[in-house]
């Protein structure tokens, strides 16, 4: 169904082609599965499919790429939509329409499909994902995970007979991410449709793939084989998997089900030993070293800032100054970072929040969970002043967020939102380091280096709006960390990222944590809490209805419960190197 011949694509003047030695056969009626680390190409394969490489990206396509026996270097996206389907990275900028049942129309009304033949797609399209109570609402006025569905649905309302998916659960929660895998697999087995996504979520999606493409770096040529084998070979590999290796398993289990088979043995052998949490006091990260390790809280300094397009009140700002190993500037030593008493929010009609409490101490890393439109964004905006308390009320270092001027709030909260590309507005990644410098009184080359921890191997050249959705959350954070904000935010952090870089986030917020700084993130990324949450709260309906130790929180939750735990279960182990540290195999 798909076919690339001899494949390489070159951008502008790049000095080495962004894939290269591409020869593979994606068959009918296939899962495909794209893997490989941030930035090797994964989503240039995907355009090259659709046509959007070379007819919208640009760009140098050399060889030969077809779709149900079209050439897609004769044939513009316009002429490919009737047999391939694509949802990119961003919902929003493919949107069209103003609400959700309009979007799903959309495409069918430019195919020139029959009005009832439209109205039964879209309603069924509105059932399999879950949307039917949304039908009429804004696209604008619903959560990231929303707005991801939605436009899965506005691709599967044309019936195409390939899917072309760009981080598909990215947004979603697990509980919707797995019936929006359902509906990929009942695509593929009922109506033999073929689908080729990439996803750095592998713990999601593997199990259910056909084939594995496996991208493993610039100048490597892409594999292609069964899940199993290609893992084995990976750079990014899920947790079941990365547990299988360790305990010597072959072949590799690709799901939990597969995992729990074998692990009796494992189960025996960890008996009786407690794990010990990474963020442990003991466990505390060493002093940061001038190699872009994040530096200690520094002093209150002057400060220039910029307004951030698309987020109204909010600057960058910081300070720069000797720290003395007290509490993060902002808070008085032994006060809370961060005080919610009762707390509603209103978003239009909507009670986005109701009654919440939660308090946030320095040094504490606090992962927000739940499903989509739960509250949890509403939380984060409301802690830095974007939406104003209906009743209840707000205070981070002891002011009073949406009452403080963002030239004074800076110096104690700061946000990394979903969307990086909100604080990223200049041409090169070296000029976006010196503003980001200038704006937080910085030294000269601090955020660069903090660039170089997150994202090594990115040129002072690149334009932000080059990288990758990950890379460009790596660059967003960067930017942010500069201003050495007391309290931090985080929007879904893990988006676009892959294990590598994942890992290298803990490590940045894992410090900064040990110097006193209070962590907050919101994230459906369950690996990610029980690897760097000492606590978990739980949003439903915007209320809180967990609240507690990431072990007890997580574990008695089979929808945010780890890969880990769910094996180990009834232990309460919850990541790959708590059991490394306890088999003595641990780097």
């Amino acid at each position: 169904m798909i076919r690339f011949e001899q494949v390489s694509v070159t951008y502008g003047e790049a000095s080495a082609p962004a894939v290269q030695g591409v020869d593979l056969t994606v068959a009918e009626g296939e899962l495909c599965l794209l893997v490989g680390p941030s930035g090797v190409g994964k989503s240039t394969l995907l355009n090259a499919v659709c046509g959007l490489v070379p007819h919208f990206t640009g760009g140098t396509l050399r060889g030969r790429v077809t779709v149900a026996g079209r050439d897609t270097r004769t044939h513009a996206p316009r002429e490919l939509a009737d047999v391939v389907g694509t949802v990119g990275q961003d919902p929003l900028d493919r949107f069209v329409t103003d609400t959700v049942e309009d979007e799903l129309a959309y495409g069918m009304e430019s195919l020139g499909l029959a009005p009832e033949v439209m109205r039964r797609r879209v309603e069924e399209t509105l059932d399999l994902l879950g949307l039917a109570g949304l039908r009429d609402r804004a696209l604008t006025t619903l959560s990231g995970g929303q707005q991801q569905r939605v436009a899965i649905g506005s691709v599967l309302t044309a019936h195409p007979r390939v899917l072309v998916l760009d981080e598909p659960t990215s947004a979603l929660d697990p509980a919707a991410a797995e019936e929006v895998l359902a509906v990929l697999q009942r695509l593929v087995h009922d109506l033999g449709t073929t689908v080729l996504l990439a996803e750095h979520r592998l713990e999601r999606v593997v199990q259910y793939a056909d084939q594995v493409i496996l991208l493993p770096g610039p100048g490597a040529a892409p594999r292609q084989g069964p899940p199993a084998a290609m893992m084995a070979h990976s750079p990014v590999r899920p947790p079941v998997v990365d547990l299988g290796a360790l305990a010597g398993w072959s072949p590799l289990p690709l799901s939990v089900r597969d995992a729990r088979r074998r692990a009796p043995e494992l189960r025996a052998r960890l008996a009786g030993t407690e794990p010990r949490h990474p963020n442990a006091p003991d466990a505390a990260a060493p002093e940061p070293s001038p190699d872009g390790a994040p530096p200690a809280p520094a002093a209150p300094g002057r400060t220039r800032r910029r307004k951030l397009p698309g987020l109204p009140g909010l600057r960058r700002g910081g300070r720069r100054g000797a720290a003395d190993g007290s509490a993060p500037d902002g808070a008085a030593p032994g006060a809370p970072l961060a005080e919610v008493r009762r707390l509603a929010v209103r978003r239009g009609r909507t009670e986005a929040l109701r009654a919440v409490d939660l308090t946030v101490g320095a040094g504490e890393t606090v992962a927000l969970m739940g499903r989509n439109g739960a509250g949890k964004s509403t939380l984060l905006g409301a802690l830095v002043g974007l939406h104003e308390p209906a009743s209840g009320t707000v205070t981070v270092g002891g002011a009073v967020p949406h009452r403080t001027a963002p030239g004074t709030l800076v110096r104690h909260v700061g946000l990394v939102p979903q969307e990086p590309q909100d604080l990223l507005y200049v041409d090169t990644v070296a000029a976006e380091c010196a503003a980001a410098d200038r704006d937080a009184d910085a030294a000269a080359g601090t955020c660069r280096k903090l660039v170089a921890r997150l994202l090594p191997g990115v040129s002072d050249a690149t334009h932000p709006r080059d990288l990758s959705e990950g890379q460009r959350l790596a660059l967003a954070l960067a930017v942010v960390l500069t201003a050495r904000p007391p309290l931090l935010l985080l929007d879904e952090p893990t988006r676009g990222l892959d294990y590598a870089a994942k890992a290298r986030l803990v490590e940045v917020l894992r410090e900064l944590a040990a110097h006193g700084h209070g962590i907050v993130l919101a994230t459906h990324d369950v690996e990610l809490a029980a690897e760097l949450a000492r606590r978990v709260v739980i949003l439903a309906g915007g209320e809180i209805v967990a609240d507690g130790p990431t072990e007890e929180v997580v574990v008695s939750s089979p929808a945010f419960a780890p890969q880990v735990a769910k094996i180990l279960a009834p232990l309460p182990w919850l990541t790959v190197p708590q059991v490394a540290r306890a088999l003595g195999t641990a780097p």
